[in-house]
């Protein structure tokens, strides 16, 4: 299965059913490929605003997309131009990204600037009249991220966020299992990200070091938590299907002691009044664990970025494994230990099984793009979509100044909006405000 050739029906096909509605409850996005018939046009025309190493990667999807036409990039890096440009060299540039909101041409826009700078070109955005798909995480602030929300609302344009897993078949299918009660009662969910790399790039100038790694200073980013923590929190509420209502955390500068002002470690428990348990971590002196969410129930756990699940009850042992057992629990029986005596588990003989048959290829990012292709020529929301990026966003803020204070908080109501699954409350976007 090829990402950039994997197509509406194909992807449905893939997921095992003959159309969205059977999963409507799990992922109402899906509602983005459905058969409406399109209104002005069967085009739609895109510009790009920050065309780095992120925007140039949507843009590739883009470019195979029939629907959709880059006809204008903005950036102030001649490189990241100069790249942008080999992918859609009939593209217009402007250096001042106002310019080409102002481009009556333009319907719509990917934004994949540095974080601090997101607030200010989404609300422009909004404002000139373009649809928005914003990469994560929205926001700088839990507040910036709430009034980008509301704007999207009142201003009645799309909004998309960078979430790509809504649209990754392995997600997907996990999460309708999950919600099916396929693995019980879920009472956990335990989400890292472990990297062994210093997270720099290439600087050509010392000038530009934060310029260039924004990602590394406080003032234009929140570290893990922003950067890889908001895919992964998302999946935990999409699984639990409610927002936590605690969180506390810890970070640290522990092997990278190179001048940069974000943690190379950071974890955080996020806790629900019903018991449950979320917890993100990420490490980036050490990759042996690498990337998973274990959703973890009492009849299994399932591992959606594998592709995995792991049913607790699992075949007897072969039989000289049993006897080897049998006398190893009778040797250790003779040696006193503290607690409960010694036992092998079984989990290691436990290999699992494939949810999709395989491991797909994708990870849902073209899927992503083409929803929103599909969502601009249709002139349609799709349910949810901007709901599961704010919150998510919100999440990973909210947790990172738990670090930051050292401090338990609990989650602000007033910046709850109108989300069925999460039980939050209404908000109207016209005359509400945080307090």
């Amino acid at each position: 299965m090829k990402e950039t050739n994997l197509g509406r029906r194909e992807f449905l096909k893939t997921l095992g059913v003959a159309g969205a509605g059977i999963l409507a409850a799990t992922s109402p996005w899906l509602s983005a490929f459905s058969e409406v018939n399109h209104t002005a046009r069967d085009r739609c025309r895109i510009g790009i605003i920050g065309p780095g190493s992120r925007g140039q990667f949507l843009m590739g999807f883009l470019a195979q997309n029939p629907k959709a036409d880059i006809v204008a990039i903005a950036d102030i890096y001649q490189p990241s131009i100069d790249g942008a440009l080999k992918i859609a060299p009939k593209a217009k540039v402007y250096k001042d990204y106002r310019r080409l909101l102002a481009d009556p041409e333009v319907d719509g826009v990917i934004v994949a600037t540095p974080l601090n700078t997101h607030y200010g070109i989404v609300m422009d955005a909004f404002d000139a009249g373009k649809h928005v798909y914003c990469e994560k995480t929205i926001g700088y602030t839990m507040e910036e991220c709430f009034n980008m929300y509301n704007r999207h609302m009142s201003s009645g344009k799309l909004f998309f966020t960078g979430q790509q897993r809504l649209f990754d078949p392995r997600y997907i299918k996990v999460m309708d299992l999950v919600h099916r009660g396929t693995f019980g009662k879920i009472s956990a969910v335990d989400a890292y990200w472990n990297r062994n790399g210093d997270w720099r790039r290439e600087v050509p100038d010392p000038s530009l070091e934060k310029f260039i790694n924004w990602r590394l200073y406080g003032d234009s980013s929140r570290g893990l938590m922003s950067e890889l923590g908001c895919h992964q929190l998302q999946i935990g509420t999409w699984a639990l299907g409610k927002l936590p209502d605690r969180v506390m955390g810890h970070g640290g500068i522990t092997f990278w002691k190179d001048g940069r002002e974000v943690h190379d470690n950071v974890h955080c428990i996020y806790g629900y009044d019903t018991g449950e348990s979320l917890t993100y971590g990420s490490v980036i002196s050490n990759k042996f664990y690498g990337l998973e969410e274990k959703i973890m129930g009492n009849l299994g756990t399932v591992e959606p970025e594998s592709g995995k699940y792991y049913f607790e009850e699992v075949a007897p042992a072969p039989a000289f494994l049993q006897m080897v057992n049998s006398w190893e629990n009778a040797l250790f029986e003779e040696i006193p230990f503290a607690g409960t005596s010694w036992a092998p588990e079984t989990a290691n003989v436990n290999k699992g099984e494939f949810i999709l048959g395989e491991r797909p290829k994708t990870d849902g990012t073209s899927l992503l793009v083409d929803a929103f292709v599909e969502a601009v020529i249709t002139g349609k929301q799709p349910e949810r979509i901007a709901e599961e990026g704010y919150y998510a966003s919100l999440l990973c803020l909210w947790g990172h100044k738990a670090i930051e204070t050292g401090q338990m908080l609990v989650f602000p109501e007033e910046y709850k909006i109108d989300y069925a699954p999460y039980g939050t409350k209404k908000i109207n976007p016209a005359t509400d405000s945080p307090a």
